[in-house]
This record gives C-alpha cells, structure tokens and sequence, in this order.
C-alpha cells in the first residue's frame, strides 16, 4: 500500500491549503467550528457554497461533464482532510453529495438539465425524504403512500429526522407505490418540490437546541409521473446508488481535529490527567490512526482500479463509535462544565464568554446531536450485517 503522496498530489494539497487560506475568513472559519449537526449556520453554509461554485470546487465527486472537478481518488480525499483540517463550513451533503451524482447516474436527461445546474449554483437546496415513525432502519417497511392518478402521483403520509427541510427547496423521497410482493419490490423514488400544495414541515428540536431535523407530511400532494427517479416500484435500486454516496466519508481528518481540541480540554481541565483518562486517550487516539490506515488503504485500491469491497461499511462503523468515544471522554473531561445550557453561545456574532474552557459550548451540543451517527446513513447493526455477508460470506 501507497500511502505517501505523489509530488502532483503535493503539489495540489498545498494549492488547497492556499486557497482556503484566502479564502476562509473568520465568520466562515467559526461556522464550521461551531456546528455541531451535519451542517452549521445556513448563511454561512451557502456563503461557502457560493465561493466553491464561483471557483468550480463545489461538486468534487460529481462527473466533469456535469460540473465536477475532474479530481482524482486521492484529490478528493486531499480535499476533504483539509476542509476538516481549517474548519470550512460543511456543505449541505443531501444535494451535492447524495441526489446530485445519483442523478448523474440513474436521472433522465431532462431531470439532470432541469436540476443539477441549479443544484451547483445553489439555487436549490434538497433534503431527503426516507425514515418514516416506525420505519428508520427498516427502510423497507416505509408506508408513505404514493397512487397513480393520470400524470400524477397523488402523496400521502410523512417523512421525519428530515435535515434541513426548513431550508430545502426539494425533497428525494421513498414512497410506497404497491402493496405487494417483497416490501422492497413496492418502492418508487420521486423529486418533489417543497412548495407543492399539501407539503408542510414540522421542526424537532435536538436536545442539543438545534433545529436541524423535522417531520415532513404529505397530505394529497400531487406529483408529476415525470418526477419518478427510475422505474416505478424500483426505487430501491436507485436508493442504494444513493447510499452509496452517502456513506462514502473521510473521517480522520475530523477525527483528528477533535482529538486535538479534546486534548486541549484535558490539559486545561485536568493538566495532570488521571492514568484512566490518559489511556482512554491513548486508545482513541490509536483507534484514529487505524482509520487514517484504513482510508489510505481505500485510496490505494481506488488508484490501483480495485473495489474497496465492504470498506465504507467498516469505515462506517468505525468513524461513527470513535466520534462517539471522543464526546464521551470529553464530557468526562468536562465534568461540571457539561451541565450550564450555552446553547445562546454557538450563534454566529455572539461574544460572550461560557461558564468553564472555551470547549464547553461546542463538546456538549456535540455529544447530544452524534447519539444519532450510528443510525443514521444505515444503523452500525445494519453495517455490521454487510460486512459479515460481504468481508466474512456469513
């Protein structure tokens, strides 16, 4: 395995590292600081997304042909491990990162003209419409109905933990259009405007005091037939290229920014760290590298033409339980420090100063919202059961 960079590779980690010098300011470098959820502050978020558009970064993994970068494996993942590194704001992922390539791949011609230049630009904002209440990790027991009425499909029921929504402008959604056979034979992918009479979009707040997610109802929403992503009860083979997308992440580089700010934590809280949390350091901290191991093993397959096999499943499970040891140990850390609500604390422009270190306004917030990392994208039981069927033929 390769795991030293190429001098091309060199080369264009420091043009990354110029370019987000020059172009990260303060604000943008807080926002991404600061979030706790998947995305940060949202004028912040698509103030970003403006500056990667304007540069033609926004969509890396997308096909040049359709306004990606032309990056290699190894560029990509240059890419990623130095947004981490500085602090850059994360992009809305349902649009660039999921629906947008799945487009690419499985869209209509007129869908991929109709939406992904908009997409790009961030004109359109999307969200994704696939747990139900009593359907997350089942996802083939979802009951969200869909009928065919002439040229429309006529919604009814509801969607929940819906990032976003009160952001998005579109949804992706699972819906049930027969009731037969296998659940997942039933299944249709549609693109739906947010706008559409009938759609209304309830907010959930986090423990952490975030409005991130939602619940999303249908109530006769009629949709265009032309919107069906795919065949009609095929939906599920298009919602596993999504997946794909998904639950393809570099998460040492985030991981590794963590550590450093958990260990600024210890030595501000406790500079003499007991043996107990030194060590549990120590195991994270090793736990860290063999997921850094493990990305550039991915890497080196990807460069050589391989199929990296299971390995986003495993990278899956191991990125989401470390993130969730990291929050754990520093709520340890924190100790009284964890309880004050600072919730006022994490809103852009504010200056006031929390109740203990500097970290007690984000590691909190951070624990509560990552009790969710190993469920969303496919629960860790989920993942374990592909790599037992894919990397042990269990």
């Amino acid at each position: 395995m390769q795991i030293n960079l190429t001098a091309e590779d060199d080369i264009f980690r420091s043009d990354v590292r110029q370019f987000l010098d020059d172009h990260l300011d303060a604000d943008l470098r807080r926002a991404g600081e600061l979030a706790s959820g998947i995305c940060g502050d949202h004028e912040q978020t698509m103030r970003w997304h403006k500056i990667l558009h304007d540069k033609g970064w926004v969509a890396p993994n997308w096909p040049v042909a359709f306004g990606g970068t032309g990056w290699s494996d190894m560029q990509r993942y240059i890419w990623i491990n130095e947004c981490a590194r500085a602090n850059a704001p994360r992009l809305y992922p349902m649009g660039l990162g999921m629906i947008g390539p799945t487009l690419t791949v499985c869209g209509t011609k007129q869908q991929q003209e109709k939406y992904l230049p908009r997409l790009l630009s961030g004109e359109d904002i999307w969200c994704q419409g696939y747990s139900e209440p009593g359907s997350g990790s089942d996802l083939a027991s979802l009951q969200c109905q869909a009928v065919r009425d002439g040229d429309d499909y006529v919604i009814n029921g509801s969607k929940i933990w819906t990032s976003y929504a009160q952001h998005a402008t579109h949804i992706f959604c699972l819906v049930r259009t027969q009731k037969t056979g296998k659940p997942q034979q039933g299944i249709s992918f549609l693109l739906i405007e947010m706008d559409t009479p009938g759609i209304s979009v309830a907010p959930i707040i986090t423990l952490a005091g975030d409005h991130e997610v939602n619940q999303v109802f249908f109530d006769n929403v009629r949709v265009p037939v032309e919107q069906i992503v795919g065949e009609e009860n095929d939906g599920w083979t298009v919602a596993k290229t999504l997946l794909t997308f998904e639950r393809s992440a570099a998460y040492a580089a985030r991981l590794g920014t963590r550590l450093t700010q958990l260990k600024q934590l210890i030595d501000d809280i406790d500079p003499d760290q007991s043996e107990a949390m030194q060590r549990r350091f120590g195991e994270i901290s090793v736990r860290v590298q063999a997921i850094e191991m493990t990305e550039f093993r991915v890497q080196a397959a990807l460069a050589a033409g391989q199929s990296p096999g299971a390995a986003s499943s495993q990278l899956k499970v191991m990125g989401t339980e470390v993130q969730q040891a990291i929050d754990e140990l520093a709520i340890e850390a924190l100790g009284i420090y964890a309880a004050p609500w600072q919730q006022h604390l994490r809103e852009m422009g504010n200056n006031q100063k929390p109740a203990g270190p500097e970290a007690t306004m984000k590691f909190m917030p951070d624990y509560l919202n990552n009790r969710a990392a190993t469920i969303y994208g496919g629960s860790s039981e989920v993942q374990r059961n592909i790599l037992a069927k894919l990397a042990l033929g269990l």
